[in-house]
């Protein structure tokens, strides 16, 4: 078959198809973005938690805590507004009852600082110097400095207590009677000295070690409750003023201080030197 000569000449194009995976759209970009700002923010708290001191922290830290509590009583005044600020005069926000740090009445107190805390404050530190200056007796004389092993003195929420136990070999009293002991009159003639630098009230508890439960008549009660009034009597015999003596107890061997109930350790004196609110 013969071709024809005028036939159009046939083209073929092949077209190349790129599969493409899409628009993914920049989501990626922002999660990486705060994966990026997280981790610097982590490396930088490592760095201020070794460059920095426990008072630079604690500043850094009080920077980022707000100032001003949040309370649903209003501020300085009994009506709206009725105080001069929403702060106490010195430092923290009033209960709305319109108290001033000059003048903090029982029925008129604020939540903030006033002058009560100041007081207290003081009267810690005073226990405190009070503390020190007895137990700087221990350098006068050997005698005062083996006395003084036999106390024991801590600050808590009663006040300042100044503890007088027996230590094996050497007692406060006589055996298992209230006579006392040469180095117990020593030791409450310093206390009483002390404790003529303040004018506080003080207490005297009296304990016991336990004794064995096959007793018929056991001495517990009667024996710490003599100890604690022979203790009175001896301070106050040493110019120690009656009047401020607020209390006197004994507590037997309720309260021991070692494992063992019955060891010389529980037999002892606290003579505490009461806050002022006590």
């Amino acid at each position: 078959m013969a071709g024809q000569s005028n036939a159009a000449p046939v083209i073929i194009k092949r077209k190349k198809v790129i599969q493409a995976g899409g628009h993914h759209g920049g989501a990626w970009k922002v999660a990486y973005a705060d994966f990026v700002t997280a981790m610097m923010a982590f490396f930088l708290l490592m760095w201020l938690l070794n460059a920095t001191t426990e008072k630079q922290r604690k500043g850094i830290a009080d920077y980022f805590n707000p100032t001003i509590p949040v309370n649903r009583i209003s501020g300085g005044g009994e009506d709206a507004f009725g105080g001069d600020s929403v702060f106490s005069e010195e430092v923290l926000a009033q209960s709305g009852t319109g108290a001033s740090n000059l003048y903090p009445t029982e029925d008129r107190q604020a939540r903030g600082q006033t002058g009560a805390d100041a007081a207290g404050k003081a009267e810690e530190q005073a226990l405190r110097d009070l503390e020190k200056q007895l137990l700087a007796r221990s350098g006068e004389s050997m005698t005062m400095e083996r006395a003084l092993r036999h106390v024991v003195t801590r600050i808590t929420d009663e006040g300042l207590v100044i503890e007088l136990h027996d230590i094996e070999g050497s007692t406060l009293f006589d055996g298992d009677t209230a006579a006392p002991n040469p180095v117990l009159r020593d030791l409450a003639q310093v206390v009483a000295e002390t404790f003529l630098l303040v004018t506080n009230k003080v207490a005297v508890n009296g304990h016991t070690r336990a004794y064995p439960i096959t007793l018929i008549d056991n001495p517990v009660w009667d024996l710490s409750a003599a100890r604690a009034q022979e203790m009175r009597r001896i301070l106050e015999s040493a110019a120690f003023p009656a009047e401020r003596m607020q209390r006197v107890t004994g507590f037997a061997d309720r309260k021991p201080v070692t494992a063992d109930p019955r060891a010389a350790r529980n037999g002892r004196l606290e003579i505490v030197l009461l806050r002022r609110d006590r």
